[in-house]
């Protein structure tokens, strides 16, 4: 796999675009912004949305068809936007071409994973996922990073390990990609009410406790959608969620932190020019828990939270009321 496209210029498209790069490939990304196609191009990095990381030239463009040709595809649009998105490169991709599924989260209007959306839309491609504790700048700085890369098709999955993977960026190969797109989608969520936790100063005992217990949420939804428990306790679930969760970088988790300070979720999310994904993902998630009959307390808390039904108090207090239980998944 020489030739990889980057479907998508955000923060992490540029940086997963930049690696590939370094780890010899031709490398085409498609922008949806003009300016950022010709930044890139001219080698002045990404000034929109990974400002301050110096970058040598990307070759990009505002058309998707120049993405046809491409040995494998990274998708890195946000979720709500990906089926859009799919249906306009489904013409340009040929038959069996890996698609890189590299957005967490889940659709809203119909709460199918990533997958699902562009088996849907493109279903001549070849489903992969890549998940796991990884911020856009600490990659795009070449600082040491593992991640989940799941593949069904173990000689696809490993010949993309190959074409991205570098010795500061270390793909671990898995069969699993149920497992790998639920740990993705909801630490998003999971991060917001650690966020919030930090916000209300509630202590770091707090923020232990709803690490471990949300952990415990991801399992569970993972393992009723048929997703394998060991796969959570990986990259891609534990060490993604103990990332998002634990830095203020995380944009869940700062978005939680200024929820929890008390400012509205309108306010900061209009101050920003990247998607916070948990904050779609988190009523997507509940109608799914609901549906697959999984008990997920604290994003059900977070999703209570942003659309109103309850205060911050209010939330936290259904949470600390709760009855006294056996620990377990």
């Amino acid at each position: 796999m020489q030739k990889i496209g980057i479907l998508g210029s955000g923060a992490w498209g540029t940086a997963l675009g930049y690696t590939a790069l370094q780890a010899g490939r031709e490398v085409k990304m498609w922008a949806r912004e003009p300016e950022v196609a010709e930044a890139l191009s001219a080698g002045r990095g990404n000034p929109v949305y990974l400002s301050g990381v110096d970058l040598p030239a990307i070759p990009a463009s505002t058309d998707v068809a120049d993405l046809a040709g491409s040995e494998a595809i990274l998708s890195v649009v946000p979720a709500q936007h990906a089926r859009a998105t799919f249906e306009t490169l489904k013409p340009h991709i040929a038959a069996g071409t890996p698609v890189l599924l590299c957005s967490k989260g889940i659709e809203k209007s119909t709460l199918s994973l990533m997958t699902d959306v562009l088996h849907e839309s493109i279903p001549q491609a070849t489903p992969a996922v890549l998940s796991g504790p990884s911020f856009a700048a600490d990659v795009a700085r070449g600082l040491p990073t593992a991640v989940t890369l799941a593949c069904a098709d173990k000689r696809v999955g490993e010949a993309l390990v190959q074409a991205i993977g570098r010795p500061t960026f270390r793909p671990y190969w898995s069969n699993d990609l149920i497992g790998a797109e639920v740990g993705g989608a909801v630490k998003n969520v999971l991060a917001i009410a650690c966020g919030i936790v930090e916000g209300l100063e509630l202590g770091r005992s707090a923020h232990a406790a709803l690490i471990s217990r949300g952990f415990a949420e991801m399992t569970r939804l993972a393992v009723a959608l048929g997703g394998q428990a060991p796969t959570l306790a990986g990259l891609c679930g534990l060490g993604d969620l103990v990332l998002t969760c634990s830095s203020v970088q995380s944009r869940n988790m700062s978005f939680g932190k200024a929820l929890g300070e008390g400012r509205s979720a309108a306010d900061i999310l209009a101050e920003r020019n990247s998607v916070t994904e948990g904050v779609a993902t988190a009523p997507a998630l509940m109608e799914l828990a609901a549906r697959h009959q999984t008990d997920m307390p604290i994003s059900e808390a977070v999703d209570n939270i942003l659309s109103g039904r309850l205060s911050l108090d209010a939330a936290m207090q259904s949470l600390l009321s709760r009855p006294f239980t056996q620990e377990s998944l």
